[in-house]
């Protein structure tokens, strides 16, 4: 696994453009021919990507864009910021915590002298 970029050497990062671009052909196809179900198929194919993966990009597309239910980007984004902070935060609590209780022993034993 590349630790760097926190992935295996099998999984592919695609460009940004390469995706919207996919995601486009997908929709511009569908608008054509709406019963065509092998579209994502032939369009992986075409431009050398994988078939979920495409598949993943449509439908993010598609919740981004208000035609599908579920988190769109930013929502995401969001989310994943809330929950790093959140997880500080606790972290930061339970040092506090700790510290406390060490400093509250500390001046118990400093009393009873």
């Amino acid at each position: 696994m590349d630790k760097a970029a926190g992935k295996s050497p099998s999984q592919k990062r695609y460009p940004k453009e390469l995706k919207d671009r996919a995601v486009r052909m997908v929709a511009e196809l569908r608008r054509e021919d709406p019963g065509d179900t092998s579209v994502i198929g032939r369009v992986a194919r075409q431009l050398g990507v994988g078939t979920e993966s495409l598949r993943q990009w449509v439908k993010q597309a598609e919740v981004d864009a208000g035609t599908r239910g579920g988190l769109s980007t930013t929502e995401h984004e969001e989310l994943r910021t809330l929950r790093k902070e959140n997880k500080e935060l606790r972290r930061a609590n339970d040092i506090l915590r700790a510290a406390a209780s060490f400093f509250g022993a500390e001046l118990d034993r400093q009393q009873k002298r």
